[in-house]
């Protein structure tokens, strides 16, 4: 169980949620840009994530998303009365053409993507991972001397490339972790500078 001490809640703090559960993550689809809601256990891990934080006793000062609504409503339901900002830079991967591939079954050209993400160049037609880095990273710099307690609603390609560009040193390592839905990493500032981020609720 991760703890927040009381040096942990004198930091300026940014925390990363990917959004809750839809039937597409459930039926295993590569989901992108499309507005896909919600389903009823994704507003349900939504709704826990706001316990949590409030738990926590973690208050927010500052909320942004990606102009989704599966993450727009995410951030309302984490964060409960705090206005949301939108930012294009937090959508996620562009799929293109592979939008609602199934993974269960994926094509040759997605196979060989996913088995070597470092190496191996995203499919023809889809958003490589060097630029969701790129973009994602613009964004962070943008928050980054903002006051108070931040929360990014995102999704989990999106959430992979602030991880990335937080802790470089990963050489690509986080493309092929596991971020469920409505899991939780943290990162702190100090002196301006980001710290290696963590993840405090699976």
């Amino acid at each position: 169980m991760y703890i927040i001490t009381q040096e942990g809640l004198d930091k300026k703090m940014i925390y990363f949620i990917r959004h809750g559960e839809t039937e597409e993550n459930r039926s295993f689809r590569l989901q992108g840009r499309k507005e896909i809601p919600m389903n009823a256990n994704g507003i349900a891990q939504a709704k826990s994530a706001g316990e949590w934080f409030r738990d926590h006793h973690i208050v927010f000062t500052h909320v942004f998303s990606s102009p989704l609504g599966r993450a727009v409503q995410t951030a309302q339901l984490a964060a409960p009365g705090i206005p949301i900002q939108t930012d294009e830079r937090l959508l996620e991967m562009d799929y293109g053409p592979y939008e609602g591939a199934d993974l269960m079954n994926p094509s040759a050209e997605l196979q060989a993507f996913f088995a070597d993400f470092v190496h191996q160049p995203a499919p023809q037609g889809m958003e490589q991972l060097t630029d969701v880095v790129r973009r994602t990273g613009a964004f962070l710099e943008e928050v980054r001397n903002l006051s108070g307690t931040i929360l990014i609603s995102t999704h989990a390609i999106a959430l992979k490339g602030c991880l990335e560009y937080l802790n470089p040193s990963s050489n690509g390592s986080y493309w092929s972790t596991a971020i469920h839905n409505c899991a939780i990493y943290a990162a702190d500032v100090q002196n301006g500078r980001f710290g290696l981020p963590v993840c405090i609720k699976p």
